[in-house]
Protein backbone atom coordinates (compact mmCIF):
# COMPACT_ATOMS: atom_id res chain seq x y z
CA UNK A 1 0.00 0.00 0.00
CA UNK A 2 3.00 2.32 0.47
CA UNK A 3 4.27 2.11 -2.53
CA UNK A 4 0.83 2.67 -3.99
CA UNK A 5 -0.07 5.85 -2.23
CA UNK A 6 4.12 7.26 -2.76
CA UNK A 7 3.20 6.64 -6.43
CA UNK A 8 -0.03 8.63 -6.41
CA UNK A 9 1.83 11.30 -4.11
CA UNK A 10 4.61 11.53 -7.27
CA UNK A 11 1.70 12.05 -9.77
CA UNK A 12 -0.61 14.00 -8.05
CA UNK A 13 2.00 16.75 -6.73
CA UNK A 14 4.18 16.42 -10.06
CA UNK A 15 0.89 17.56 -12.02
CA UNK A 16 0.05 20.29 -9.64
CA UNK A 17 3.47 21.53 -9.48
CA UNK A 18 3.54 21.51 -13.28
CA UNK A 19 0.10 23.36 -13.37
CA UNK A 20 1.20 26.12 -11.06
CA UNK A 21 4.41 26.05 -12.22
CA UNK A 22 3.04 26.69 -16.09
CA UNK A 23 0.92 29.99 -14.94
CA UNK A 24 4.77 31.30 -14.44
CA UNK A 25 6.65 29.81 -17.27
CA UNK A 26 8.07 26.63 -19.19
CA UNK A 27 11.57 27.02 -16.83
CA UNK A 28 9.14 27.46 -13.24
CA UNK A 29 6.70 24.71 -14.46
CA UNK A 30 9.41 22.07 -14.74
CA UNK A 31 10.91 23.19 -11.12
CA UNK A 32 7.88 23.46 -9.31
CA UNK A 33 6.96 19.63 -10.69
CA UNK A 34 10.26 18.34 -9.57
CA UNK A 35 9.33 20.00 -6.29
CA UNK A 36 5.70 18.83 -6.14
CA UNK A 37 6.85 15.17 -6.87
CA UNK A 38 9.64 15.16 -4.12
CA UNK A 39 7.01 16.31 -1.55
CA UNK A 40 4.25 14.12 -2.70
CA UNK A 41 7.21 10.79 -2.08
CA UNK A 42 7.63 12.44 1.19
CA UNK A 43 3.96 12.36 1.97
CA UNK A 44 2.56 9.22 0.58
CA UNK A 45 5.34 7.52 2.65
CA UNK A 46 4.79 9.34 5.83
CA UNK A 47 0.42 8.58 5.33
CA UNK A 48 1.82 4.98 4.47
CA UNK A 49 3.81 4.46 7.08
CA UNK A 50 0.79 5.98 9.77
CA UNK A 51 -2.25 4.74 8.84
CA UNK A 52 -1.19 1.23 7.14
Amino acid sequence: MTRLLIWSGVFLGGWIGWWLGAKLGFGWAFFLSSLGSIAGVFLGWKIGQDYF
